[in-house]
């Protein structure tokens, strides 16, 4: 069995008692360490070493190897997956990330860099002396935000503070100051984000996920992880719990989940029968369509009940295992 293995010389933030805080990883590389072993960079991250008093922390440089077919071990380890991903090395769902949460640290991001959340108040206070002025506070999370690490190029983010460390902009994305992009998540193509990518999804080129929309992180039993095809919407305040294929659509405000029981139409959206009178649909749990392309899935302006409906003009066929 072949190793899966990456490699990078970064530049770690640790404190005073020795947690790591973060790792910038410039240049990650899958495969061993490079015969020149980034001199160059080496020298770059090595003027960089120092000590902040006021933050009660110093950066020194690492460098890092990992299996990516293991779990992440160490906070250098989980820091150089985030950066593979988020500098389109690997695809979301192909490196082992078991437990990255429990590895990172909770952090304080502040406009001076990574803080101890531990007695912070103590930290603001000493930064607030150096600087003469208040610190910025950005978040407390486990979680950086991507720009301040990497800006892959052909990508435009309305707001840094939508797209976590981790995630995968295709060229051509565009996230809009109301999107959010998760870890391990991300789009494999020009795509619009106006709503949010939960961990783990995967969205298709030409697909646009709405204002308000979302999708679930954490698949329901017996569901396939949470994808989007090439070509779909999500339409505003939309949810979707199952994945699908190409060329669907989530009607505006309809919450797709995976136990949805749902109405399957032809093409006309009425199901036809005998003497002019019309049967009634099948209907399936909305799993059964999990990975089924050219479906329009809305609610029933009257009955309220939740319709599929094919877009190519052929009835809906369901994806076989």
């Amino acid at each position: 069995m072949t190793t899966r293995s990456a490699w990078g010389l970064g530049l770690a933030t640790v404190t005073d008692d020795g947690n790591t805080l973060d790792v910038w990883y410039p240049r990650p590389i899958l495969g061993d360490e490079p015969e020149d072993g980034h001199a160059d960079l080496l020298a770059t991250l090595s003027a960089m070493e120092r000590r902040d008093e006021a933050r009660g922390v110093h950066t020194t440089v690492v460098r890092t190897w990992s299996d990516l077919d293991d779990a992440p071990q160490t906070v250098a380890g989980a820091y150089l997956r985030l950066h593979l991903l988020s500098h389109r090395r690997v695809l979301p769902g192909t490196v082992n990330l078991d437990g990255i949460v429990s590895r990172l640290a909770n952090v304080v991001w502040t406009s001076e860099g990574p803080c101890a959340a531990e007695d912070f108040e103590t930290t603001r206070a000493r930064l607030r002396a150096k600087l003469g002025h208040p610190v910025t506070v950005r978040s407390v999370d486990r979680f950086p935000r991507m720009l301040d690490y990497v800006i892959p190029s052909g990508v435009r983010v309305g707001d840094a503070e939508g797209v976590r460390l981790g995630a995968y902009l295709s060229e051509g994305t565009v996230v809009t100051q109301s999107g959010l992009v998760s870890y391990n998540a991300g789009t494999l193509g020009r795509s619009l984000i106006e709503g949010r990518v939960a961990q783990g999804v995967i969205i298709g080129a030409g697909s646009d996920i709405g204002v308000g929309a979302s999708t679930m992180a954490a698949p329901t039993a017996g569901v396939d992880r949470v994808s989007l095809g090439e070509g779909c919407l999500l339409g505003a305040s939309s949810g979707l719990g199952i994945p699908l294929g190409d060329n669907c659509v989530v009607e505006a405000g309809l919450y797709l989940t995976a136990d949805t029981r749902v109405a399957l139409l032809p093409s006309g959206g009425v199901v036809p029968g005998q003497h002019g009178q019309f049967r009634q649909p099948r209907v399936v749990e909305a799993r059964a369509l999990s990975g089924a392309a050219n479906v329009l899935f809305r609610r029933n302006s009257q009955s309220g009940a939740v319709e599929a409906m094919s877009r190519g003009g052929k009835e809906i066929a369901l994806p076989t295992v």
